[in-house]
């Protein structure tokens, strides 16, 4: 693939996800400090992807803002693994970020092992 088309598909992604709308709709997250996030492209057709990296394991986070990957009708985050017993993932609306976050430090929290608790 050559530059041209690359900047041809980079074009067609942004129109076809309305990129630039997205910019204003998606709210700042407010991580505790002692979390280390790390950025990971987009990929499957989620609008954006991190992953919450700590010393007993990782917890997986994804907005999907056109239901494309999950079924809440509305734009969302799902976390994965979840916080119930079998690690289902949890899926909080796109504007509930106190929520999400307090997902992703009950998941950390169950995937600490016992001795750290």
């Amino acid at each position: 693939m050559n530059y041209s088309d690359r900047s041809n598909a980079a074009y067609a992604y942004d129109r076809a996800f309305e990129v630039m709308s997205w910019c204003d709709l998606i709210p700042p997250l407010e991580f505790p400090s002692t979390w280390k996030i790390k950025v990971i492209p987009p990929f499957g057709g989620a609008l954006a992807r991190f992953i919450v990296v700590t010393e007993c394991g990782n917890v997986s986070v994804y907005l999907d803002g056109y239901d494309q990957l999950g079924c809440m009708g509305k734009p969302y985050w799902e976390i994965y693994p979840g916080s119930d017993e079998d690690g289902n993932p949890d899926r909080f609306q796109m504007n509930e970020t106190k929520e999400l976050i307090d997902g992703i430090r009950k998941t950390i929290d169950k995937i600490k092992p016992r001795d750290v608790l």
